[in-house]
């Protein structure tokens, strides 16, 4: 198996991709990766999303470019999510280089991202139509690239970006190195490069699972504020649970641990603010089990290498299906079952969808448990602990001490009372925080639509407009309800992630999820 130091890197970029804990490269990167840097050809690269291909296109990049003050590299994605990430996992490929790397995309401040560029940028990754803004602004010049990188190509082509991503290629100059990357090979894809690339190789993964079916996924719906109290039921039910928290932030590692700790529960945390040396410890101490509850941020868990984790619980939904994938496939390894859990919000809904749409695996909703049946368990698990002792008679010690109490009270009360001592109010129901449930459907999501009867909105109209803007069929649509200045529909997730992107594309916040 070929490891990164195979491929003639810097030990600039070694020691970067060994503190993200990348050891060996993916099937994607060990295609691209050397022969970019080998022969500067210009690369079509075709391998599922969740498979490292920012990686396989930034590591080239950061190895080759040469500074003189201009912009000498651009990657555009469809996202603005997607930009964020491309972005950040640059950053942290680029370690004490001084290279600069600026994310421009819709939905923020322009004016933010005009300052950005003008401090001085090296690389640039964006959304086709703030590239394009920001070209008919003069802030970007394209005249001096050394790279040009399409990602999820087939994904654009689909959005519909196909002339602004035309316009672009024609501004910048004829002498770069280009790579498309995209999961499929539509021959739109292939006619852009014919005509923009000239000479090119197809460097093709074989599409496999994503996802291993050792790993069962399943997701809770969730309300924000409900989410710890969430976390804590799912604790309490699982006895035996070793496993990985995953938040966004460090801020949110840094709160969720906290609040488990003051709850009792053997937890650490790790992100990139925590030094070698309590990493190392805080590691070992969660391999030996003294810790069985890990709270992380994406990049601190890079290199984690433990096999037998019972569950991964994602406490903030990721942005992107790789992340997902990565996180998940920390459970279910070396022939052991293991269990990933989603915490969603309503808002976050389309999000799941495509996840679940990119990753082809069924992640299905399943109700929080219930505080009874939290009881229950911890019931149970008392009784096999006491079962235990009793079996092993290791008991003895307080024999005595057992007698003394016993002799000025009636057994049932005597265990009771010891019990409320140890546990205080750990049985009694009533003691739970409520967590609401059932809000939205398991299939369907109730969308906003910002068109209503002023508008010329009529359900059939409705439906055309779904149909031809997003190939909506109209048998997926449901609850259809007119108003004069909006509309609500209700369609399935995977529908709802197409019609809020397609939508949004021409006016932004056509399409929303509905607020209960």
């Amino acid at each position: 198996m070929k490891t990164f130091n195979d491929f003639n890197l810097s030990q600039e970029m070694l020691n970067a991709l060994n503190e993200k804990g990348f050891t060996n490269p993916s099937p994607i990167q060990a295609l691209v990766i050397p022969e970019f840097l080998a022969e500067k050809a210009n690369i079509i690269g075709q391998a599922q999303t969740g498979t490292g291909k920012t990686a396989a296109f930034s590591i080239p990049i950061i190895e080759s470019i040469t500074r003189d003050g201009s912009i000498k590299a651009i990657i555009l994605t469809p996202t603005r999510e997607l930009a964020i990430q491309v972005c950040e996992e640059m950053y942290s490929l680029i370690g004490k280089r001084d290279l600069r790397v600026s994310a421009v995309y819709g939905g923020a401040s322009i004016e933010q991202q005009i300052r950005s560029i003008r401090k001085g940028s090296d690389i640039i990754v964006g959304t086709p139509g703030r590239i394009m803004d920001l070209m008919e602004r003069r802030v970007l010049e394209l005249n001096n690239l050394e790279f040009f990188v399409l990602d999820e190509a087939d994904e654009m082509l689909n959005m519909g970006f196909v002339e602004d991503i035309e316009k672009i290629l024609e501004s910048t100059n004829a002498e770069k190195n280009m790579l498309f990357f995209s999961a499929t090979m539509p021959p739109s894809i292939l006619q852009i490069a014919k005509r923009y690339m000239g000479q090119y190789k197809i460097l093709k993964v074989e599409n496999k699972e994503l996802t291993t079916k050792l790993t069962e996924q399943i997701y809770f719906e969730v309300k924000e504020g409900d989410k710890f109290e969430a976390l804590c039921r799912v604790l309490d039910f699982e006895q035996d649970f070793y496993g990985i928290i995953f938040c966004r932030t460090k801020v949110e590692v840094d709160e969720v641990t906290k609040h488990l700790k003051a709850r009792g529960y053997a937890v650490d945390s790790l992100h990139g603010d925590i030094s070698q040396g309590q990493r190392t410890k805080t590691l070992g101490e969660f391999k030996e089990r003294i810790t069985n509850l890990l709270v992380a941020t994406d990049v601190a868990a890079r290199g984690i290498d433990v096999n037998n984790l019972t569950h991964v619980i994602n406490y903030s939904i990721p942005h992107e299906a790789e992340a997902y994938v990565h996180r998940i496939g920390r459970t279910g390894r070396a022939g052991q079952k293991g269990i990933a859990i989603t915490f969603v919000t309503p808002k976050e809904m389309s999000r799941l969808g495509q996840i679940r749409k990119i990753t082809k695996t069924d992640i299905k909703k399943q109700e929080i448990p219930a505080i009874k049946d939290v009881i229950k368990a911890k019931e149970e698990y008392l009784q096999a602990c006491v079962e235990e002792i009793i079996n092993e008679k290791d008991f003895y010690s307080y024999s005595k001490l057992a007698n003394q109490l016993l002799a000025n009270n009636d057994p049932v009360t005597l265990v009771a009372s010891l019990l409320r001592y140890q546990y205080q109010d750990e049985f009694i129901e009533e003691s739970y925080a409520r967590i609401e449930q059932n809000r939205i459907s398991a299939d369907n999501v109730k969308l906003f639509v910002a068109l209503g009867k002023k508008d010329g909105m009529t359900p059939r109209v409705l439906l055309d407009v779904l149909h031809q803007n997003c190939k909506t069929p109209g048998r997926k649509v449901r609850d259809i309800r007119i108003m004069d200045k909006f509309s609500f529909i209700s369609v399935p997730l995977d529908e709802a992630e197409i019609i809020i992107r397609k939508l949004n594309q021409k006016n932004k916040k056509m399409v929303e999820i509905a607020k209960n």
